[in-house]
C-alpha cells in the first residue's frame, strides 16, 4: 500500500501543476495586460517597453492583449508610484521606470517623491544588463568643446546640459559630475522624456545631454557618426570602453583618486539595471512566474530578436531574481560613498526647472 502510495505522488503532483497552468491560462486568456511606461513617446524607454509589448503575449499561457501606456511625470516617478499604490495586483499590470529610482529610494527614502519601497515591487527582470550599452555624454558638434577637459576648462561659462528631473539618471549623473569631475555644467531640468530633450539641442535650447547608446542608436541615429550632429565627450555605466567608443574615455579613466572613483562606481549601479521591468507588490506567485518566464522567453523570441537588432536595442536581459541581488548589493554602499553623495546633491548648483529657463 505505502509503495503505490509513493507511486501516485509523482503523478498527482503532476495533475495539481497542470491544473494550476491551465487556472492560469484560463485567467489570462481574453485579458488584456497593461505595461505602464514611465516616459513619454519616441524616447529609450518606451522604445524598449513597446517592442516588448510586441512580442510577450504570446509566451504568457492564454496569450492575452498587452497594451502599452504611456504614463510620464516627475522622472518617471508617477508611473512608478502609480504600480506600488494604485495598480490592481492581478498580475495584469506591469511597468516600466528610471533604472535609477530604486537607488534613489534607497539613498532617501524620505523623499515626498518617492512613495515605494524597491525591494517589495514583483520584479519582471530587465531587457538589458548594460552588457552592450554605454550611457554617453554628448554636446552639439558645432561647439568648441572637444573633451570633457573643455567643459572644465570654461572660462565664466557653463555648457548647458537638458535632463528630466531629480531621480533620473539624466539629472541625477550630471549634478554629481559637476563636483566630482569638476565639470561646468548648468543643468535645465523638467523635460518630461527623451524626446523632448533631444527637441531642446536641436532648437539650441541646450547644448548637451546624456543618453543610452542603444537608446541613441534606436532614435537618432544620424546624431552620431564623422558628420554627426553630436559629438561624444565620455561614457558612463561602463567598467571598460564600449567597443563602438574606443577613443572615448569612461567616467573611471576620469577619476583622479579613490574616492571620486568610489561615488563613480556607486552612481553606475542602476546601469546594470539598465531597463528594469515590475508589477506591484503582492502579485500572486504563480502569476508573478508566469510574467517572468514570458519576460525571458521573449528575449530568445526570433522575431523579438530581429525587431531588436533593427532598432539597435540591446539584447542582455536578466530576471528578477538578479534585480533583487543588486538591490541587496545597494543597501550594502558605505556610509561614507552615501554621505558625500547627498552632500553633493544638497549644494547650490547651477540647476534650472524649464519653466525658469523658459521665462
Amino acid at each position: 500500500m505505502a509503495k503505490a502510495i509513493r507511486w501516485l505522488l509523482p503523478a498527482i503532483a503532476a495533475l495539481v501543476c497542470a491544473g494550476a497552468a491551465e487556472a492560469e491560462e484560463t485567467f489570462y486568456k481574453g485579458k488584456q495586460v497593461r505595461l505602464i511606461i514611465g516616459y513619454g513617446t519616441g524616447g529609450g524607454y518606451d522604445s524598449y517597453a513597446r517592442l516588448i509589448a510586441k512580442h510577450m503575449a504570446k509566451h504568457i499561457p492564454g496569450s492575452p492583449t498587452i497594451l502599452p501606456q504611456n504614463m510620464p511625470g516627475a522622472g518617471s516617478n508617477v508611473a512608478a508610484n502609480h504600480l506600488y499604490n494604485v495598480a490592481p495586483k492581478d498580475g495584469l499590470t506591469f511597468g516600466t521606470f528610471a533604472r535609477a529610482l530604486p537607488l534613489a529610494a534607497i539613498l532617501d527614502p524620505a523623499s515626498p517623491q518617492i512613495k515605494f519601497k524597491p525591494d517589495q515591487f514583483t520584479w519582471i527582470g530587465s531587457s538589458s544588463s548594460y552588457k552592450n550599452d554605454a550611457y554617453i555624454l554628448l554636446v552639439r558638434a558645432e561647439l568648441p568643446i572637444e573633451t570633457v577637459e573643455d567643459i572644465r576648462g570654461l572660462n565664466g561659462k557653463r555648457m548647458v546640459m537638458a535632463a528630466t528631473n531629480a531621480g533620473s539618471t539624466s539629472y541625477d549623473v550630471p549634478v554629481q559630475l559637476l563636483d566630482v569631475l569638476g565639470l561646468k555644467f548648468k543643468i535645465i531640468h523638467g523635460y518630461p522624456d527623451g524626446a523632448a530633450m533631444s527637441l531642446a539641442i536641436a532648437r539650441k535650447e541646450a547644448d548637451g545631454r546624456m543618453i543610452g547608446l542603444s537608446a541613441l542608436q534606436a532614435t537618432q541615429r544620424e546624431w552620431l557618426g564623422p558628420h554627426g550632429f553630436m559629438r561624444p565627450l565620455m561614457q558612463f555605466g561602463r567598467r571598460d570602453r564600449h567597443p563602438l567608443l574606443k577613443d572615448i574615455p569612461t567616467a573611471r579613466d576620469l577619476a583622479e583618486n579613490r574616492e571620486d572613483l568610489a561615488l563613480i562606481e556607486m552612481l553606475e549601479m542602476p546601469f546594470f539595471l539598465a531597463r528594469p521591468y515590475a508589477a506591484p507588490p503582492g502579485v500572486p506567485k504563480e502569476r508573478a512566474v508566469i510574467l517572468m518566464k514570458a519576460f525571458m522567453a521573449t528575449h530568445k523570441d526570433k522575431d523579438y530578436l530581429a525587431d531588436a537588432k533593427k532598432q539597435k536595442i540591446d539584447v542582455s536581459p536578466i530576471d528578477g531574481d538578479d534585480i533583487q541581488d543588486m538591490l541587496s548589493r545597494m543597501t550594502d554602499i558605505s556610509p561614507t560613498v552615501i554621505g558625500r553623495y547627498k552632500q553633493i546633491a544638497d549644494k547650490t548648483n547651477p540647476v534650472e526647472s524649464i519653466s525658469a529657463a523658459v521665462e
